[in-house]
Formats: C-alpha cells, structure tokens, sequence
C-alpha cells in the first residue's frame, strides 16, 4: 500500500488516524487551569476563548510526577513513563548508582509518534524552548530540510542542517535568541512554529514552551496575563492555515512559600539520617535539571533509596506521619498508581502537599539563586491541565483523559474540517 493512502498507523499501543491536513500540537510547560481562567476573565485570549466555547475543551490529567521530561515525552510517544521509560528530569541511573540528568536517548524506550510518522513520509517540525528536550523528542528523526526540523530556542544560533535540519535561524526568523530566564523563550518557539508554516509547510507540528513565566509570575499579575495574550496571538496567526491545534500542558504550577516569600520545603534526606543513620538512604529529586533559578531543585515528588530493605517499611511508617507529606508509595504502588518504569524509582516514592516542597538536605539547596517566592509542581496538585481543540470533538474528561492523548485526539480531530 501506498504511504499516502495509509486511513491509519500503529505507534506503541494504539492506532492513530493520518491526518489529511496538518496537526498542531502545542504544550504551553506549566499552564496550570488558573492561567487561562484568569486570562478569560480579563478577555485578554480572544483565540483562545473561542476555541473554548465553539471548539472544545477539558480539563486532563498529567502524568506523575507532573515535571517536564516525562511529561514531554509522554506527549510524543502517547504513552505513560512505563511504556518509554523518562520518569522525571533527573535518575539515579540503575545500570551504575550515578545521579544523572535523563534527556539521553539511551533512556527512552519507544519510538515517539514524529518517527512513527515521519516513517509513512509525514513533514516533522519540533521546536522546544529548552535544549535538554530537543534530543529526546527528535529521537531516530532523519532530519534535514525536506524531512524534520527540531531545534531549540535556547540553542537556536548554534542549529546547523545536520542535527536541526536548518540554519541560521536568528536571521531566518529575524530575532535573537533570549536569554533562557525569559518569556522571549518561549515567544521564540511560537515565532519558530509560525514562520515554519508559513514556510515550510510541516505535516505534524510540536511547539513546546518554557515555564519561567509561571514558576516567576501568579496567574493574575500582568506579567502573566501579557505572556498569555502573546501566546493566543500567535495561535490566532496558525490557525489561519487550517490545521488542527491541540494545546495542553506538561504539568500546572502552585504556589509553595510563606506569606513572606520564604520557600515551604521539608527536608527529607535530614529525617531519614535522623531515623535510620547517615547515609542509608538516598533521596533523589526528579525535578533536578540544570535551571535551578526557577525552582532551585524544589519540587513536590521525590524517590527514595534505601540501602536495608527493612528500613523501607519503618520510614513509610514515619513518612506518613509528616503533615507535610500527602502520598507514600511503595515501589509496586506507584509503578501500578502512575504508571512509571520500575527500575528507575526508588524503594519509596513520596509527594507533599500542595503548599510544600520535598528538599534533600538544609545544606544541599541554594535558596538564595531563587529570586522570587517559590512556586513549583511535581505533585497531585499539579496535575490538571487544560486540554484544547480549535473544533468541535466529543471528548472524555480526567482522570480518563490524559495529557498524553494529545496527538492521538488532534488525528482524530482532523477529520473533521
């Protein structure tokens, strides 16, 4: 059979339809709910509102732990971290005890949907905000300039034919690249994702932002609400190419400080030295990832290792007695709860409560690099995330409908004009 009369195509587990016309699929990094409802309520996201009332939209659900990487590449391979294997930003890597960042291509283990599709001859554009995503997503892509596009904003005077499939981006586009503590960052990727269609054409699209906005800024303030407005901006220029548009996001965002500003974290590596003796447990951080500035390594979800399997039901016992901490997991429980790889978690997995952060040690996080009152996610708190079509489609709604189902249902979509 011919590519281009394929009704359908299998990626990983299920069956997707191939899109006649192209497919946008845009993950706005930390668009919890309450951006959107307080950018409605000044009517300051006209597109995007009309998405809403005459397109379609739901609330969904993340995958946990709601952080960026597992999150990202759920979205392009349709599946949760148990099926492609990134669990978090950050792992004690099994193979030698190394505490390592995971956006190696080594740890992903299913083809995302770009390669799937590109395999059929679909047009691949991916533009990420952060580089440590741009490997993981443009995984086993051919690209070049009639094939695949994948570059970042952060490092988008540095792309070149070979890994980007293009070049000279900053005069392609006519910007600078921006500081990558910016909300140019992420404008940088929808300028990227508009000049790509009006250029080029792609048959599946991927716009993936940078959550500086939200860790820095409340839904409310000004600041907020004008990088909401940039964002529907550009949506209402794509969508004059009739595509099908998906916007969702990889996780929400709360608040997590004192009325004064001071971060809320519990220190969990201090407990456990406490309980069990120095050393005998490891706390790893998931969040970790090398832009410290916005959450300083604080996040809501933590693993833990322990060195005597006897100790894991002692300190479960006590964990749970923490007011700070909301969920203890054993291993098998959070493999079943969330989903996740059970060979990249700890003995434990833990999540706090919606106000509060997991740290590891007092002396371990530089709370000083913080330059505003914390704000964070990683948790069940942080899970709800909106999940958008720019037409008409019945949906389900969380916890049936998962941010994951974001290019099975733009296909699905397409389909009707």
């Amino acid at each position: 059979m011919n590519n281009q009369s394929l009704k359908n195509i299998q990626i990983n587990n299920r069956q997707y339809i191939v899109p006649e016309r192209p497919i946008v699929v845009i993950c706005i990094d930390g668009c919890d709910p309450d951006y959107l409802n307080a950018a409605l309520k000044v009517d300051c996201i006209p597109t995007i509102k009309h998405f809403i009332n005459d397109g379609t939209y739901r609330i969904a659900h993340s995958v946990i732990p709601s952080f960026t990487n597992p999150n990202n590449m759920s979205i392009a391979t349709g599946e949760p971290p148990l099926v492609h294997g990134i669990c978090g930003n950050y792992l004690l890597d099994p193979e030698n005890g190394e505490e390592v960042m995971m956006n190696d291509v080594k740890f992903l283990r299913a083809p995302t949907i770009f390669k799937k599709f590109q395999e059929i001859n679909k047009k691949i554009a991916i533009v990420t905000a952060k580089d440590k995503l741009r490997s993981l997503l443009g995984a086993e892509l051919k690209i070049g300039a009639n094939h695949a596009r994948c570059f970042s904003s952060e490092k988008a005077d540095q792309a070149n034919l070979i890994d980007n499939g293009i070049t000279d981006v900053e005069g392609w586009l006519g910007l600078d690249v921006p500081d990558v503590y910016s909300a140019e960052l992420s404008e940088f990727v929808f300028a990227s994702g508009l000049k790509l269609m009006e250029d080029w054409q792609p048959d599946i699209m991927y716009l993936t932002t940078t959550d500086y906005v939200q860790h820095k800024y409340s839904p409310e303030d000004k600041k907020a609400l004008e990088f909401y407005k940039m964002i529907d901006d550009y949506i209402s220029e794509i969508n004059e190419y009739e595509v099908t548009i998906v916007i969702t996001a990889d996780h929400g965002m709360k608040p997590k400080h004192k009325i004064g500003g001071e971060p809320e974290v519990i220190f969990i590596q201090d407990y456990l030295d406490d309980w069990l003796g120095n050393s005998k447990a490891k706390v790893i951080l998931p969040i970790t990832d090398p832009y410290v500035v916005h959450h300083g390594a604080l996040g809501s979800y933590a693993t833990i290792y322990f060195e005597n399997s006897n100790d894991i039901n002692i300190s479960r016992d006590k964990l749970f007695k923490l007011p700070e901490i909301e969920e203890v997991f054993t291993k098998q429980e959070a493999v079943e709860r969330f989903k996740l790889p059970s060979d990249r978690i700890g003995d434990l997995v833990i999540i706090s409560i919606e106000k509060m952060t997991i740290g590891k040690t007092a002396t371990y996080h530089n709370l000083e690099a913080l330059k505003e009152p914390l704000r964070s996610h990683g948790g069940l708190s942080e899970q709800l995330v909106p999940f958008i079509i720019n037409k008409p489609y019945e949906l389900p709604s969380a916890p049936y409908l998962y941010n994951y189902d974001a290019f099975y249902y733009a296909c699905a979509a397409s389909e009707k004009h």
